[in-house]
């Protein structure tokens, strides 16, 4: 029943463009022998190899700009370069996203969509997906001589650093899709109704009308094991800062919640303004989506802090960390927390119950809560190791 509930959220024209994709056919039988809109299993498999397939052509993509980078440099002159790719560890994409705008794209020509064919038109644009910023710099080598072994000489060199940036699913729904306004609409609240179908918290949103909560000055949590530095995304002071072309009050949630962490980890207090600059330049922001889940584990790494994924079928792993004085990141859905996703801190342990910091709620984050809450709430298909990541 709530799977059908769900589903009514659809447009009635989605309800006939998705079978083959996701649904596999409104009244065909899943795993299980049952009506795949009651097989949970059978719906997220059918997400995973969309999911597989796109990162498979988003490889391809990354591949093609390399290629780009090596004939830029072998006309620039310099002596060696290096290319820094933020999406090694984990690919950046949306799944529901590249759905929803595939699907829009093809209008009433339902009949015709397939993966092979979702697979092949972003081959088509894959030299769109990737682009790359170029720096230089000098650098002082070691000039090994092998005639003079024990004589350590050296000469300078001009480096350029190229960093992949990944264009996101906005720039696919122009250049790839060629979606009208419309169909953008469209596929923007389908994409949204399928992440709150699945549950996966791949859009972090909070109900922001441009209204802000007062300058909570600097507030730090003592109850836990570690002394934790609290933000709120919805703070005066940054709320109406960009991240991205979106704002910090409505979406920046995953940087708040990695300006948390960092500035109680670390000797280095780092804001959401900050944070969410470094999200945005460093691939972290997904537009009007909040954040790629990887922007956790990729923060925390390059503020050097050691970090590790989590299931929700280890809660004696979050209860050990938590009582030794990490900290860590959930990706939570639709319950107690958020109507869609949203990224939150578990800050400590306290008779039992956990101690939150939530980016959005100063007052949630003063109260204690059941373990059972965070687990059955988390996001079941998260990316890059979650929904959970142990940090410190």
């Amino acid at each position: 029943m709530a799977a059908v509930a769900a589903l009514l959220l659809l447009p009635v024209l989605f309800i006939l463009m998705l079978p083959s994709l996701i649904f596999g056919g409104l009244t065909s039988s899943g795993s299980s022998n049952q009506p795949i809109l009651n097989d949970n299993a059978a719906i997220v498999q059918n997400v995973s190899d969309v999911a597989f397939a796109v990162n498979q052509v988003l490889g391809e993509g990354i591949s093609d700009a390399e290629a780009r980078i090596a004939q830029d440099f072998a006309a620039s002159g310099g002596d060696n370069y290096e290319v820094i790719n933020p999406y090694a560890a984990d690919m950046a994409s949306n799944t529901n996203s590249f759905i929803a705008q595939y699907c829009a794209a093809k209008g009433e020509d339902w009949d015709t969509i397939s993966l092979a064919d979702l697979q092949d038109v972003l081959r088509q644009g894959k030299s769109s997906l990737f682009s790359y910023t170029r720096t230089s710099e000098t650098r002082t080598v070691e000039d090994d001589d092998p005639d003079t072994p024990d004589v350590v000489e050296t000469r300078e060199e001009t480096w350029y650093i190229y960093t992949l940036v990944y264009n996101g699913e906005g720039y696919f729904a122009d250049t790839v899709f060629h979606l009208t306004e419309e169909q953008k609409s469209l596929a923007g609240d389908y994409a949204q109704n399928l992440s709150l179908f699945l549950g996966d918290g791949m859009f972090q949103y909070t109900e922001y009308g441009g209204a802000t909560i007062g300058s909570l000055g600097n507030v730090c949590f003592t109850d836990g094991a570690t002394e934790v530095v609290y933000f709120n995304q919805l703070d005066e002071r940054w709320a109406n800062e960009p991240y991205g072309t979106d704002n910090i009050g409505g979406y920046g949630c995953g940087p708040t919640s990695m300006s948390i962490v960092v500035s109680s980890l670390t000797n280095n207090v780092v804001d959401p303004i900050e944070m969410s600059e470094w999200a945005y330049q460093n691939g972290g922001w997904c537009s009007k989506s909040g954040s790629y889940h990887s922007l956790i584990p990729n923060a925390a790494k390059a503020w050097g802090l050691p970090v590790e994924g989590c299931t929700a079928s280890e809660p004696q792993r979050i209860l050990d960390a938590l009582g030794s004085g990490k900290l860590v990141v959930a990706i939570m859905t639709k319950g107690h927390f958020t109507s869609g996703g949203h990224f939150i801190v578990l800050r400590g342990v306290q008779d039992g119950n956990i101690l939150v910091a939530d980016p959005a709620s100063y007052t949630r984050s003063q109260q204690t809560w059941d373990l059972s809450i965070i687990l059955n709430e988390a996001s079941k298909s998260a990316g890059a190791g979650g929904p959970f990541w142990i940090i410190g």
